[in-house]
């Protein structure tokens, strides 16, 4: 999924770096809200949107929506090879040799009665 994402990211940002540039400069509106004077207001009415706006605005939609999806695919976890070829290897027992001590078990002490055995009389 992320091998077809990110060439269409690289397309949209591409895109939209392209039609940014095309734009017409607003220099006007800056000027003009620091009391500069200008034909157009503020913050008032402006023409109507042209078909150039439209597409930078949908571009950068896409361009956002890419970023987040991406972004959500990479930050899940990742399985390791190594993990699973752990998990689908037998596990072996730990079993001493025959005639082996393991060096975990304690010697066997000698056989020591109980009660000492008293002197019959």
């Amino acid at each position: 999924m992320i091998y077809v994402l990110v060439p269409i990211y690289v397309i949209v940002c591409v895109f939209l770096i392209l039609v940014v540039l095309l734009q017409q400069g607003k220099g006007a509106d800056v000027s003009a809200a620091f009391g500069a004077s200008s034909s157009q207001t503020t913050f008032g009415a402006r023409g109507a949107t042209t078909l150039l706006e439209k597409i930078t605005t949908w571009s950068f939609v896409a361009f956002s929506v890419l970023a987040v999806t991406i972004s959500i695919i990479q930050a899940k976890p990742r399985s390791s090879v190594l993990a699973k070829a752990r998990a689908g290897a037998p596990v072996k027992a730990a079993t001493p040799a025959p005639g082996s001590v393991p060096a975990s078990a304690p010697l066997a002490a000698p056989a020591v009665p109980a009660v000492p055995a008293t002197a019959a009389k």
